[in-house]
């Protein structure tokens, strides 16, 4: 089966009628959705496939709150189908957790690992306390989303534009949507109403038949993912710079416009303990919204998007085969940073990151394999040691040679790459520890002036600490 991509139709042109239509559709539609994660959210239905709960609701004279039942239907299968990612999303710590109770034993680790693809966590002690800790069922209060399966609308360009005639409350009538465009959509749709007024359609295509694609380099690079700069390969070029003053620059204002709201919610609760209310309502309903501040935030990340876009695209113009960092799971900050600091770095888009270079190398052609991130910036890359002490952007190495902090760490991932000691689910102490048995066999016999220094039986902190000062 091709890869998916998600494509969003804009409405053009709707009349506040047909906005308050689906606006009762969509209400209807998330009780619906409220009910599924209630009901099926838990472990007595996890066994049960999604017919099999349509068709036990339907049996029960479920009423689907007055809504059309294709409509309903729908609606019960996307919830359905939210309840079953959140709950794989939940079997990933576990299944660490069982990594590290059956070392050493494959048969048992076997023997878990399909109880708990087959969602039969509950005949096993331990697989089932974790599964309670880390699966705790949900709530959905999402009110403003229409799905809709291909029998429920018809669409046809009309006067140049594309329009989608969605199946109403009332027997016999459709409410029409017009979309900017001529493109028409297809399949299941997902008919998101903005609190402008306006209306989103999404559906999904084959990507390739709408991406467009150009070949890929032929060598073979490691990237560092960095937050000044987007990307920094292995061969020292930098794709994506300006993305640091780019957060920066929005992580600040944020913090200055969230201070101002801040005072005049003070004001606002000074009013109405005073019992002001008419001014008090007043300065709730025109100066602490969320219209303006939700705009900003989704062109945001519109605009870092992008940015990122262009460079995983000039990465791929230059690489068949990318080695880059795995950086999913969860890394221990600093001992100690500025709140400042730390509020900026929060803002760090590793997610965007990983999901446009995993995207468009996919389109293009060229492969990418992730590789353990444990201490791949304390390494020296001309060595593969631990020796050397990193200071912001530079990399001491033990003989006095001055590199580049985020050159050597990709160098040390491409070298990752070929590590079959190393595998991406080493846990960081045994890379530690492996790392730090390397260096002291090699230290006897690595280049002159290195064994003089010492450092290779240091302790090296976490990847994601600062940086000791450099001693000379």
């Amino acid at each position: 089966m091709s890869p998916k991509v998600t494509r969003v139709l804009h409405s053009q042109g709707l009349n506040r009628d047909k906005y308050d239509r689906l606006s009762r559709i969509a209400v209807l539609c998330g009780q619906v959705r409220a009910d599924a994660w209630q009901r099926c959210s838990g472990v007595s239905t996890v066994l049960q496939s999604p017919y099999e709960i349509r068709d036990a609701w339907m049996a029960e004279g479920y009423d689907w709150h007055r809504l059309p039942a294709r409509l309903g239907k729908a609606t019960l299968a996307d919830a359905l189908g939210d309840i079953a990612a959140a709950r794989e999303a939940a079997k990933v710590p576990v299944k660490k957790a069982l990594r590290h109770r059956t070392r050493g034993d494959k048969a048992e680790r076997e023997r878990l690992y399909s109880l708990l693809k087959q969602n039969r966590w509950t005949e096993d002690p331990f697989l089932h306390r974790q599964m309670r800790q880390q699966w705790r069922g949900g709530r959905s209060h999402v009110k403003n989303q229409i799905v809709a399966d291909s029998g429920s609308y018809t669409t046809k360009v009309w006067h140049g534009w594309a329009w989608v005639y969605l199946q109403g409350l009332e027997r016999g009538q459709r409410v029409a949507i017009p979309l900017k465009g001529t493109h028409l959509p297809s399949g299941t749709l997902r008919i998101l109403l903005r609190d402008n007024g306006q209306v989103e359609v999404h559906y999904a295509v084959d990507e390739a038949q709408v991406c467009s694609t150009r070949p890929c380099g032929a060598s073979t690079v490691g990237v560092d993912k960095g937050y000044t700069e987007a990307y920094a390969d292995s061969d020292g070029d930098r794709h994506g710079e300006g993305l640091g003053d780019l957060l920066f620059a929005e992580s600040d204002r944020r913090k200055v416009k969230g201070q101002q709201r801040n005072r005049l919610r003070d004001i606002e609760q000074k009013h109405r303990a005073k019992g002001n209310y008419c001014k008090a309502d007043n300065i709730r309903q025109n100066n602490l919204g969320h219209q303006k501040w939700d705009r900003r935030r989704t062109l945001h990340h519109k605009q870092v998007r992008d940015h990122l876009c262009h460079a995983a695209h000039a990465v791929v113009d230059k690489a068949g085969t990318l080695a880059c960092e795995d950086l999913s799971a969860s890394m221990k900050s600093a001992k100690y940073r500025h709140r400042d600091t730390n509020r900026r770095l929060n803002g760090w888009v590793k997610g965007v990151m990983a999901d446009t270079l995993t995207s468009i190398s996919r389109r293009r052609g060229s492969a990418l394999a992730l590789v353990n991130p444990a201490y791949t910036s304390q390494i020296d890359s001309r060595t593969g040691l631990l020796q050397g002490t990193r200071q912001w952007d530079r990399f001491y190495c033990s003989d006095g040679v001055v590199l580049d902090a985020d050159v050597n760490a990709a160098c040390n991932i491409l070298a990752r790459l070929y590590d079959e000691e190393i595998t991406l689910y080493t846990p960081y102490r045994d890379v530690h520890a492996l790392l730090a048995e390397r260096t002291r066999t090699a230290v006897g016999t690595a280049p002159p002036g290195l064994e003089l220094w010492g450092l290779a039986t240091l302790s090296p902190s976490t990847e994601s600490e600062l940086p000791r000062t450099h001693k000379v």
